[in-house]
């Protein structure tokens, strides 16, 4: 009742529970049990309310709670049992014949406070430890099978684009274009829901702001914010008209079967000012010279730094990526099953760049009371750089 021809193949979600295996023995970690949606998704192809158990050595058994037939459906593994209570998983290994692991590996980056005092209870004796990163890095470093996927949703992201010239008038709020834009990406099959792993963070389909408003910070971590339509969200589209010749940011996620593509197009009717005209030129070049410079080996942090150093000898330093303190010290971030995956082109960062990681980049200048201009793309790593996914021009479009 439930399968499709979107669930993810057994041999894709071997590779990864091998991938994990292999991180869980390097660090001496019995078995891994995770809780988290995103985590579920990717290694066990179902995000029903369940505990996935990963022992080093054996099969993998997802105990779920709800709902167990769609479970069995949309997960190609093949011990799933039914979970009537938390209470129940240790009782349920033992008579599975796993035993209690003396070491578990839990997602503690995620995992509430009490749920975590509660597992210790029920594990008493037994070592907790962290596995946030080992499953992040897993994670980061993508296969074929996701790349397409990546790819399809980066396509499909191109054709939401390429709506809005025929959507946009002048007048209309933020907001009414916002709802046009969205459902264009809806009837393409959005999947209507976009993961964040950051404790905090939410984001809804992206960003549609124009002119003044989109220059306006939140506390997202990210160089925009917008004004929103109250305090309770602090951000995206606004009751604001849209006026000519005013940059309008439409920057949004596809969310397709799981996976993400993060695209940012600027939108003007009519020619905006000449200045915001360079400052988005500008934008390409960094964006064409980081492009050049990530290839596998090179830390992520460097790659921000060179953004902010020819940032630095184009001239627009002050507004790169956000305005005194409300910059964002960073032009770029993984992507995948998350919007926030590793690695982070951000200050600071030591990772060094595989092939076959996923990256937006998204080189922006915040202009107060004038707007945003700037470009965002996703990317796959390869040996010669940055491949972009996405074909629909990077040049702001004047309608």
């Amino acid at each position: 009742m439930y399968s499709t021809d979107a669930n993810t193949p057994r041999s894709e979600i071997d590779q990864r529970l091998d991938k994990l295996k292999k991180q869980l023995e390097q660090n001496h970690i019995d078995a891994a049990l995770m809780v988290q949606r995103a985590d579920l998704f990717y290694f066990s192809g179902t995000v029903q309310e369940a505990h996935l158990c990963v022992p080093v050595d054996g099969e993998p058994i997802l105990m779920v709670f709800r709902n167990f037939e769609r479970a069995i459906t949309e997960s190609p593994l093949s011990r799933i049992v039914p979970l009537n209570s938390t209470r129940a998983v240790p009782e349920i290994l033992r008579q599975r014949g796993y035993g209690l692991p003396q070491t578990i590996g839990m997602e503690l980056d995620i995992l509430p406070a009490n749920a975590y005092f509660n597992y210790q209870r029920l594990f008493e004796g037994k070592n907790l430890v962290d596995i946030s990163q080992l499953i992040r890095m897993v994670k980061a470093v993508k296969s074929p099978y996701e790349i397409d996927l990546m790819r399809r949703a980066a396509g499909l992201s191109d054709q939401v684009a390429g709506c809005v010239p025929e959507l946009l008038r002048e007048g209309m709020t933020e907001l009414e274009l916002a709802g046009l834009v969205e459902a264009e990406a809806r009837k393409r099959g959005h999947q209507g829901v976009v993961r964040q792993r950051l404790w905090g963070s939410e984001v809804f389909y992206g960003h549609l702001m124009a002119g003044p408003s989109s220059a306006v910070p939140s506390f997202l971590s990210s160089p925009t914010g917008g004004a929103g339509i109250s305090p309770a969200v602090a951000q995206g589209p606004s009751f604001r008209p849209i006026q000519r010749q005013e940059p309008i940011l439409v920057d949004y996620v596809f969310a397709l079967n799981g996976y993400y593509s993060d695209h940012a197009r600027i939108f003007s009717l009519g020619k905006p000012a000449q200045e915001l005209m360079a400052a988005h030129a500008a934008m390409l070049d960094v964006q064409d010279l980081i492009k050049k410079a990530a290839k596998p080996g090179t830390r992520s942090g460097d790659l921000y730094d060179l953004a902010l150093e020819r940032t630095r000898e184009l001239g627009y330093a002050h507004y790169f990526m956000g305005v005194g303190k409300e910059r964002i010290r960073f032009v770029g971030h993984g992507i995948g099953v998350e919007l926030d995956d590793y690695p982070f082109l951000a200050a600071g960062q030591q990772l060094e760049l595989q092939e076959n990681m996923t990256i937006a980049l998204e080189p922006k200048l915040i202009f107060p009371e004038k707007g945003v201009v700037g470009i965002e793309n996703t990317h796959v790593v390869t040996n010669d750089g940055l491949e972009q996914l996405g074909q629909f021009q990077d040049e702001i479009v004047i309608v």
